[in-house]
C-alpha cells in the first residue's frame, strides 16, 4: 500500500489526519510531519526521513503539503530528486483531498497515480455559499456524473444504512467512495417534514451525486416504478430501524441493512459506543431479521463488522434489568 506523508506548518497536519480518521477510519502508513514555531529546516528534513523510513514501503510515497514552497515543501522536495520516478508531491493538502488519498489506495498502486487522480476532489471539495459567488468557469469545471435518468428499470439500491444523524461526513465520504451512488435517499417522513433539515441534506452531497428527501410511502411507490430509475444507483439513508421495516413490508427491495449509529435518547440503552436502542428499535430488528434481511454493523467501510445479534441480546438484558429496578 502507498505510504502517505502529510507535513505542515504547526499542527495542521496532525488535525487533518485526526479529522480524516474520524471520517474514513484509521488508516495505515499515514505520517505526519509538523513544524513548530521553535523549529528550522533542519529539524523538518530529520522528521521527514524518520517518517518515511516508518513507512512499510518507502519506494511508493506520497507527500501531501500544506504550502506550495514553504518549508515543509522544500525539504520533502530536497529528498525528492533521487525518487521522481516514484514519490509524488501535492501540495494545497485539504481534507477531500486526503480522504479521496486514502479511498484510492484501495485501488491504485502507485504515489504518481493516485497524485494525479486526487487533485480534481480536492478542487471540487471547495465551494462558496451564496453559489452566485462562482465564477460560471468554476461551475462548468466541476466534473458532473452522468446518470440514466428515464431509462426503464428500477433502482439499483448500492447501500440501506440507519443512521440517526443521516447524511454526514462519512457517509458523504467514506460510504460513497465505497458504494459509488448517483442518489442519496433520506428515507424519513419527519425530516420530510422539516424544511431547514431537507436544504441542508440537499446542500451536503458530495459533488456529482442528488440528494434527496421524501417520506416512507413515497420511497415505496418509487421503488415500485420501474419506467424511470434505470441506470441509477441508490443510497438509502433511514433514521430509525421503524422507517426501515416500513419501507421493507411496503416493498422497497432491500437485502442488506448497514447499521451505523442510533443515538440515544431518554427510555434507550446503549450496549456500545454508537448504537443505542428502545424495545421498539428491537422489535423492529426482529422483524427486519425475520423478513430475511441480514444486517452489516459497521460506522465506516473500514471498521470490521459487528454482530447485531449479540448487541442486541445486550440491549435486551440492559432494558429488562431497567424494568426490574
Amino acid at each position: 500500500m502507498v505510504g502517505i506523508i502529510l507535513a505542515s506548518h504547526g499542527n495542521f497536519a496532525e488535525g487533518i489526519f485526526q479529522s480524516a480518521s474520524m471520517i474514513f477510519g484509521e488508516q495505515k502508513n499515514v505520517k505526519t510531519v509538523t513544524l513548530m514555531p521553535n523549529e528550522g529546516p533542519d529539524d523538518v528534513k530529520a522528521k521527514m526521513k524518520k517518517a518515511i523510513a516508518s513507512l512499510d514501503d518507502q519506494e511508493e510515497v506520497l507527500f501531501l503539503v500544506d504550502l506550495w514552497g514553504g518549508t515543509p515543501f522544500n525539504q520533502v522536495n530536497s529528498l525528492f530528486e533521487e525518487h521522481k520516478d516514484k514519490w509524488a508531491i501535492v501540495a494545497g493538502m485539504n481534507l477531500p483531498m486526503l480522504i479521496e488519498a486514502y479511498a484510492s489506495r484501495l485501488s491504485m498502486n502507485t504515489a504518481r497515480e493516485i497524485a494525479a487522480h486526487i487533485l480534481a476532489m480536492a478542487k471540487e471539495g471547495i465551494k462558496i455559499r451564496p453559489e452566485a459567488l462562482e465564477t460560471e468557469k468554476t461551475a462548468a469545471a466541476a466534473p458532473v456524473r452522468q446518470s440514466n435518468t428515464g431509462a426503464p428499470g428500477k433502482f439499483k439500491y448500492v447501500l440501506a444504512r440507519i443512521d440517526s444523524r443521516l447524511l454526514h461526513g462519512q457517509v458523504a465520504t467514506s460510504w460513497t467512495k465505497t458504494t459509488q451512488p448517483t442518489r442519496i435517499i433520506v428515507v424519513s417522513d419527519t425530516v420530510a417534514r422539516d424544511e431547514l433539515r431537507k436544504k441542508l441534506i440537499q446542500q451536503a452531497a458530495p459533488p456529482g451525486v442528488k440528494a434527496h428527501v421524501v417520506p416512507v410511502d413515497q420511497m415505496i411507490k418509487l421503488a415500485k416504478d420501474d419506467q424511470h430509475f434505470g441506470g441509477q444507483r441508490a443510497l438509502l439513508l433511514f433514521e430509525n430501524p421503524q422507517d426501515a421495516l416500513r419501507a421493507v413490508e411496503g416493498g422497497v427491495p432491500l437485502k442488506t441493512i448497514n447499521v451505523g449509529s442510533m443515538a440515544h435518547s431518554p427510555g434507550k440503552v446503549q450496549p456500545n459506543k454508537v448504537l443505542a436502542f428502545s424495545q421498539d428499535d428491537i422489535d423492529a430488528f426482529v422483524k427486519l431479521k425475520k423478513a430475511g434481511l441480514t444486517f452489516d454493523v459497521r460506522k465506516v467501510p473500514n471498521d470490521s463488522k459487528g454482530d447485531l445479534d449479540e448487541i442486541i441480546k445486550k440491549a435486551q438484558e440492559e432494558l429488562n434489568r431497567v424494568r426490574q429496578s
